[in-house]
């Protein structure tokens, strides 16, 4: 359903899922080759023009608010309540309103829970994104390059995205977890000098924390390999050092 779970995620603890783009073809503004949900085949910047083919937010609310009534009526307690689902949330038109609605039922139903948005990061340059976000207790916010030649390599973004643009919106929204994936393979970005530039994009963004991570399920692209665990954590060494913010390794 558009509300999934409760699942156990290693970062965020029991956390229930909202899949804000509804079903069928995953609609994202990336095409990333490490995603385990396979490639987007339509990637676009803007969904405004299509929400005759979105779950409008009622619906998104009326589901998410079924499954609170039920899991406080079974005592089933949550972490969180995640935005992610099937491609980059923050391209629903109506965010803004969903989450102001789910932030008024998760304060009825599991106030110790937390709201959290997974997102590319993709659109953090508008501003009404990022008055919506602002309603977000967890902003978990994609950086997987400092570089924009190595980023479209990995993320392979619409056509329309731009770099810099994404970094100054990342630098203006107020407590963001940056999250980081690193890959080996027919793309890198662990050679010494992604890592240098990458470490630079984070401190400018100067986030609450990074999270540094590794494929862990089938990714799109087959040719891609997960990174040794020491590696993982000799990135992290080096970008506290240059960033002088937490980074953990998941």
């Amino acid at each position: 359903g558009l509300v999934y779970g409760p699942l156990d995620s290693r970062r965020r603890g029991r956390a229930l899922g909202g899949n804000l783009l509804g079903f069928g073809e995953k609609r994202g503004s990336f095409n990333c080759r490490y995603c385990q949900c396979g490639w987007t085949r339509h990637r676009t910047l803007q969904l405004r023009d299509r929400m005759s083919d979105l779950p409008p937010a009622e619906r998104v609310v009326g589901e998410l608010e079924r499954r609170l009534q039920q899991l406080s009526r079974d005592t089933i307690p949550l972490d969180v309540i995640t935005f992610s689902g099937n491609g980059e949330p923050t391209l629903h038109p109506q965010l803004g309103e969903i989450v102001k609605a789910a932030a008024a039922l998760r304060d009825r139903y599991t106030p110790d829970a937390k709201l959290a948005i997974l997102s590319n990061s993709s659109t953090v340059h508008r501003p009404e994104v990022r008055a919506a976000l602002e309603g977000v207790d967890l902003k978990l916010m994609k950086l997987d390059a400092g570089s924009e030649t190595l980023m479209r390599r990995i993320n392979l973004p619409a056509r329309g995205f731009d770099f810099t643009s994404m970094l100054r919106g990342l630098a203006l929204l107020e407590n963001v977890i940056l999250q980081s994936m690193f890959v080996w393979g027919r793309v890198a970005n662990t050679d010494p000098f992604a890592i240098r530039d990458w470490a630079e994009r984070v401190a400018e963004i100067r986030p609450l924390g990074v999270q540094v991570y590794t494929i862990d399920r089938i990714p799109a692209d087959p040719d891609l390999r997960p990174v040794p665990w020491a590696v993982l954590v000799s990135i992290a060494g080096y970008a506290r050092r240059i960033a002088d913010v937490p980074i953990d390794v998941y």
